[in-house]
């Protein structure tokens, strides 16, 4: 046993000498520069000896511009050495200044926790302007999606919804734009894989590889490079349930907007669905939480119907925003004011679910309005007046783009929530 015993351990010894020599391998790019910092070093040893030996102050001046240039070498050689680790470990760096990089993990890791509540491209949106500023960014995101793609490899794989946790995850990347785009690339009509994104089948396999669908997310964000976290807020297998004003019932989440019936209320199936334990954590641990933008009775209020997320919201001292939508949307909200999509959302959750409201004061021109108007979409009507009657605040600010298409600016909203740290 003794004998099996120093075997084991002198090979171990022989492997860890063996590792230390491959350090000095050709082509890593390191030994030059550790080359270049111990002549460098020799440098500033024998100004140094030289400098205190000396007693002409012609011979002196050398001696010190011999230790000045020792220094600079050895700056320089630490400098590239850590250039040259930094791309070893993180390929994607490569073109990146080293102080960008440190900014990025150092002060941004030092932004505000904020937890993002909803789902869609509204959510998405807004990410993208916070992972700017802060990389402490959780999204908690619904999993009620049943059409497209998503609605697709849910019936045919068991799967939780991918599509909405996919363009978070793009959302908050760090990845090279080419790797955004991968996840984001769709087939056309002309394979067999139409309407399928790369992401969501990314997403599936990796389910499947890690038999969790929690963890595929992790894994999936890993390859991201994430700047924070995507969360769905249940890992149950749940359904979106209309119960409209005229008594009749419709399910599933594609069906509702498109059975045009105003909404009474919203229920899940089955009613009580377990909180993702994460999720609850991260709703602890937040300085702020965001509601929105997104489509209210499809993105929003299914996360707060799960009653511990509810719940954890209403107890958490964050700060707490509701980022409503600039535009109506068709067989949800027809008609709606801001007021009435406040009312609908603590109808369906609690009063206390948030502090602020931020509601749009941009522009829009008459244009872009006719024509979605013509797909009956209409500007929400600011009557910021009776928010304040109910006992919120109101941000009133433009924070729209308008191109083809009438979107939030997810710089400004950043900037704004951001700005409701001072008062924590």
């Amino acid at each position: 046993m003794k004998k099996r015993f120093s075997s084991i351990h002198t090979h171990s010894k022989q492997a860890r000498i063996k590792g230390m020599f491959k350090w000095l391998s050709p082509g890593i790019g390191i030994k030059r520069w550790v080359g270049l910092a111990f002549i460098g070093i020799c440098f500033i040893i024998i100004g140094s000896i030289l400098l205190r030996s000396e007693e002409y102050l012609v011979t002196n001046i050398l001696d010190i511009i011999l230790v000045f240039l020792g220094i600079v070498i050895v700056v320089l050689s630490i400098i590239r050495l850590l250039k040259s680790l930094v791309a070893a470990f993180m390929p994607a760096s490569k073109n990146i200044e080293l102080v960008d990089l440190l900014y990025q993990k150092t002060q941004l890791g030092r932004g505000p926790k904020i937890v993002t509540v909803g789902g869609g491209t509204g959510l998405s949106v807004l990410l993208s302007g916070l992972k700017e500023y802060t990389s402490n960014n959780t999204a908690i995101v619904t999993v009620t999606d049943d059409g497209g793609s998503s609605g697709r490899l849910r019936q045919e794989f068991d799967i939780l919804p991918p599509g909405d946790i996919r363009n978070c995850l793009v959302a908050l990347a760090d990845a090279p734009a080419l790797m955004r785009n991968l996840f984001q690339f769709r087939f056309d009509t002309n394979s067999a894989l139409a309407g399928h994104s790369f992401g969501n089948l990314f997403i599936t396999v990796m389910t499947r590889l890690t038999g969790d669908f929690e963890k595929a997310i992790k894994e999936t964000s890993k390859v991201l490079a994430l700047k924070g976290q995507v969360i769905p807020s249940t890992l149950n297998n749940i359904t979106l349930v209309a119960e409209h004003k005229d008594g009749t019932i419709t399910e599933g989440e594609e069906k509702i907007p498109k059975s045009h019936r105003p909404i009474n209320r919203i229920i899940l199936k089955p009613r009580e669905p377990r909180a993702t334990p994460d999720a609850i954590k991260a709703i602890e641990e937040a300085q702020i939480i965001v509601l929105g933008p997104g489509s209210l009775y499809t993105s929003v209020i299914p996360n707060l119907l799960i009653k511990e997320i509810a719940d954890a919201i209403v107890a958490s001292e964050a700060i707490k925003v509701y980022v409503c939508n600039v535009m109506t949307q068709p067989g949800e909200t027809d008609g709606f004011r801001v007021s009435d999509h406040i009312k609908t959302l603590i109808t369906h959750s609690d009063p206390r679910i948030f502090d602020y409201c931020i509601v749009n004061t941009g522009e829009i021109s008459s244009h872009l309005l006719k024509r979605y108007a013509g797909e009956n979409s209409y500007l929400v009507v600011n009557d910021a007046h009776n928010i304040e009657n109910m006992g919120y605040r109101v941000i009133e600010e433009d924070v729209v783009i308008t191109d083809d298409l009438i979107r939030h600016d997810s710089v400004k909203l950043a900037k704004i929530i951001l700005g409701l740290v001072e008062e924590i």
